[in-house]
């Protein structure tokens, strides 16, 4: 599939310069009509042939293309429904004790930073902020960080700069102190190749609705198979448990063990259409196409207001305005949808392989 024809199947661009997937991707009609069939089928066909045999058949291609994408094998992957999901059952099924420490970066979305001060308040952690600049981590302050933690929380590609972190050396660093390593990386997959198994950490959250296009509710969570058999999740439901007699069960021995009951077929169904989609535009056509369109976005704008890097890391773009609020409604209004971050004076433009050099100059016309 060519970016061409990809744009052509997406109904939400053809008035509207997007420039938002680092927020929410929009979807393209195969995976939409992937998720209404699936549904379709779901409800009117399988009463006949049975539910629930049909809802985890559609389960299982969801957990097995989502695990095939990022390089680990089925079992070691959950569908959840979000980012926020995966890490909040990650973080809540740790058996969490008072003076414990969890680190997290001061770049972290809510995703990564909710459920750390749930538990906080709930069992009388400690949560450390390890200090970044520039959408940079410091080797020594992080090792500092996380001498004496028991999990350490960031990111692969920071939402705010548009960065990429050293997953991997940072995750060496972690395990060195004895500590567990949860990534966030829902703003890595659909943009690049990734395999989670290979970055060493422990665990990896992430979700279909953005770079991969996928429809909203369809997240999944890697766990490495030695760290899952640790963990409890607080809720229990029959598609976590192996098995089970007269009120007593065993979790299954796997990420598996997260996953709780009836879930929607719609989402995964998409999520398996999305995977392909991105799959057959290959990952040399997405990141070849995002450099040069954010290489455009970059030399139109003032190098003074470049929040991220210059050279090309990601297609997240942020740059600093006068009024952030105002410059995001005011391009909306222009038919060019971007936003504002939670850093000062600063916004945020995603671009993406269904971009165009179009849409690019019509937001640099436009500010």
């Amino acid at each position: 599939m060519k970016p061409e024809t990809l744009r052509a199947e997406m109904p939400g661009l053809a008035e509207t310069a997007y420039l938002n997937t680092g927020a929410a991707g929009p979807s393209p009609r195969r995976v939409v009509e992937a998720s209404e069939r699936a549904l379709e089928r779901f409800e009117y066909e399988s009463p006949a042939e049975g539910m629930y045999d049909e809802a985890f058949a559609t389960f299982d291609e969801a957990r097995a293309a989502a695990a095939d994408h990022v390089g680990a094998d089925h079992d070691d992957v959950a569908l959840t429904e979000s980012t926020t999901d995966g890490v909040g059952r990650l973080v809540a099924a740790m058996d969490w004790q008072p003076g414990d420490v969890v680190v997290h970066t001061d770049l972290e979305h809510p995703a990564g930073t909710f459920p750390c001060e749930r538990v906080r308040r709930l069992d009388g952690i400690e949560v450390r902020v390890a200090e970044t600049e520039g959408g940079r981590i410091d080797r020594e302050a992080y090792a500092e960080a996380v001498a004496d933690a028991r999990l350490v929380v960031f990111s692969s590609l920071t939402w705010t700069h548009g960065t990429r972190l050293p997953v991997a050396e940072l995750v060496e660093v972690a395990h060195d102190a004895g500590a567990r390593v949860l990534v966030d990386a829902v703003q890595s997959v659909g943009q690049g190749p990734v395999e989670f198994p290979a970055w060493g950490a422990d665990a990896v959250a992430a979700a279909g609705h953005k770079w991969l296009m996928g429809p909203w509710g369809a997240g999944f969570l890697y766990v490495a198979p030695d760290f899952a058999s640790e963990l409890t999740p607080p809720v229990v439901g029959y598609r976590g448990v192996a098995d089970a007699d007269d009120g007593d069960y065993t979790l299954r021995p796997d990420a598996r063990r997260f996953e709780v009951g009836t879930g929607a077929v719609g989402p995964a169904a998409g999520l398996t259409e999305a995977i392909g989609v991105v799959e057959e535009l290959g990952y040399d056509s997405i990141t070849a196409r995002v450099e040069r369109l954010t290489d455009r976005l970059k030399a139109g704008l003032d190098p003074d207001s470049l929040r991220s890097p210059r050279e090309y890391e990601s297609g997240l773009v942020s740059f600093t305005v006068d009024d952030p609020e105002t410059t995001v409604e005011r391009l909306a209004d222009a038919g060019v949808r971007i936003r504002s971050i939670p850093v000062e004076d600063t916004v945020r433009v995603s671009v993406h392989v269904f971009n165009t050099a179009e849409d690019v100059d019509r937001l640099l016309d436009a500010l």
